[in-house]
């Protein structure tokens, strides 16, 4: 198996970033699309997204984060006392960001047509021979192995989200986290690769058997640093940053940092709110009535975000995840014939060739 590599320069991810920002002031108008007009130096991949574009449905996405954040109910502690309201809504953060990432990555993939992304029931087996495999071997050795996903297993893993790019016939196994500094020097990132990679052995069969013929030839491992350190592509480890590369759409970086911008500004005034209580600190009464829809000239932000009832959002949100993964049909076939033995490689996320 090759593992592929690449030193990213800080000039590429730059460009990349100026690329995707500079796009709400360089439009003009074709029949059916956008005629992108940024200079060709500028623009890295056919696709593109605005965040004007899926605004309303990026806010969605962070009411429905918010309020499931605030409707904690956090338990009884002694040494916390009346500061366990506070802790809560800090787990509850660490928690709803990570979803809240792999969401919006869902929504936005849907720039690039050839990417179909799979969110549910990704339920992959660790078999034992591609766990021993990747345990008791270099990872360049294991070029070309495919494993049956329904060999004896130890377990199993479940990724965040599985991209496959059908005209390249690749898939990414792909394992968002709001921030790797948590990990530090444990072992714990190391037994992440360690599952990834071994499902990554199992993937295509599985895919094959599980998802209607879907066929790959590459499979590829990505662990997402949702707060953009500097990545490690050797290892495996990408920043958000440079997530266009990924989904081979520019725009969907700087669609993400401004997701975790408002979403931090909405977290902090939770946690304000929530500290002002437990000070006994009453906020200040505002009797203008112009300024009571303002704060500092920002609209206040309602924590259930639209005049829909969370339980009607939740409801909606339910319905759209039985009917959002329909669009996989087009892999049927007629025939009921095994594929034709190919080779599979597998190796860490690298960006994609120019066609």
């Amino acid at each position: 198996m090759t593992t592929h590599t690449l030193s990213t320069s800080a000039g590429e991810v730059l460009r990349s970033t100026v690329a995707a920002t500079s796009m709400f002031s360089h439009r003009s108008f074709g029949i059916g699309a956008y005629s992108i007009s940024e200079p060709a130096a500028l623009r890295r991949h056919p696709h593109i997204v605005r965040f004007a574009e899926v605004e309303a449905d990026l806010d969605l996405l962070i009411d429905r984060a918010i309020a499931a954040i605030a409707d904690g109910e956090p338990v009884e502690d002694e040494i916390l006392g009346h500061y366990v309201h506070i802790a809560s809504l800090v787990r509850a953060v660490s928690f709803r960001e990570g979803k809240l990432l792999e969401q919006a990555v869902e929504r936005l993939a849907k720039a690039n047509p050839n990417v179909v992304v799979l969110t549910q029931s990704l339920k992959l087996p660790l078999v034992k021979a591609a766990f021993e495999a990747v345990s008791g071997n270099d990872w360049s050795s294991l070029d070309g192995v495919k494993l049956d996903c329904e060999a004896p297993a130890k377990g199993s893993y479940t990724p965040d989200l599985i991209l496959v790019n059908r005209a390249r016939h690749t898939a990414y196994i792909l394992d968002l986290k709001r921030s790797l500094a948590s990990y530090g020097d444990t072992s714990r990132l190391e037994e992440l690769k360690l599952k990834m990679m071994a499902s990554a052995m199992v993937l295509p069969d599985w895919l094959y058997k599980s998802h209607k013929r879907l066929m790959v030839d590459t499979v590829e491992v990505a662990i997402v640093d949702g707060a953009s350190r500097p990545s490690d592509h050797a290892n495996g480890i990408w920043a958000l940053s440079e997530i266009d590369d990924l989904l081979e759409i520019d725009g969907v970086a700087a669609c993400m940092a401004e997701l975790r911008l408002r979403f931090g500004r909405r977290v902090q005034q939770l946690l304000e709110a929530e500290a002002r209580k437990a000070l006994g600190v009453v906020a200040p009464v505002v009797s203008d009535a112009a300024a009571t829809s303002t704060v500092l000239g920002k609209p206040l932000i309602a924590l259930n975000g639209s005049s829909r009832a969370y339980e009607e959002e939740q409801a909606m949100a339910a319905q759209d995840e039985d009917n959002g993964h329909d669009h996989l049909g087009c892999f049927d076939e007629d025939h009921d014939d095994e594929p034709e033995p190919v080779r599979i490689r597998v190796g860490f996320a690298r960006r994609p060739r120019r066609h």
